[in-house]
């Protein structure tokens, strides 16, 4: 078995770390897209949970909401939720507060802490993918597992 890619690899460290027995998977194809990760996977496409990283403002803070692989993000909801405007993050500020590449971006392992929020539709699954710090690498988990690890807050992104 080929090394896991150093990105990837931090991820199945922290998994560890944090006592969890999952193991990152890389693919031969791209799970950038929740779509290409479900067809690489094997799963439905409302079982990718894809990492969003938004810029609130006018805090400059990252955000991360996690959502289901069908659902689309509703900045104006979550705006309101939260008090604060969300903002288009780019790739460079994708990667200097998460260390991940934009379709990469794990929920876990940051190098900074980011507050989190969970789409409440994956909670109807019994196991979800995520993506594991590398556009190739995911891994498995429950959704509660996804709950825990991150200590995100569950609510509706629609």
């Amino acid at each position: 078995m080929n090394p896991l890619k150093e990105s990837a690899q931090r991820i199945q460290d922290k998994l560890s770390e944090l006592g969890y027995t999952h193991q990152v998977v890389e693919l031969p194809e791209s799970t950038r897209t929740a779509q290409e990760a479900a067809a690489a996977i094997g799963c439905e496409v409302a079982q990718i949970a894809k990492s969003i990283i938004f810029r609130l403002q006018p805090s400059d803070k990252a955000l991360l909401v996690v959502t289901s692989g069908v659902n689309r993000v509703n900045e104006k909801h979550l705006a309101n939720t939260l008090h604060e405007k969300l903002g288009k993050a780019d790739a460079d500020f994708v990667r200097e507060r998460t260390g991940f590449v934009i379709g990469g971006v794990a929920p876990i392992g940051h190098l900074d802490p980011i507050r989190t929020l969970i789409d409440e539709d994956l909670l109807q699954f019994d196991t979800i993918w995520t993506a594991a710090g590398h556009p190739k690498a995911v891994f498995e988990l429950t959704p509660d597992e996804l709950v825990n690890m991150t200590g995100g807050q569950v609510l509706s992104v629609k």
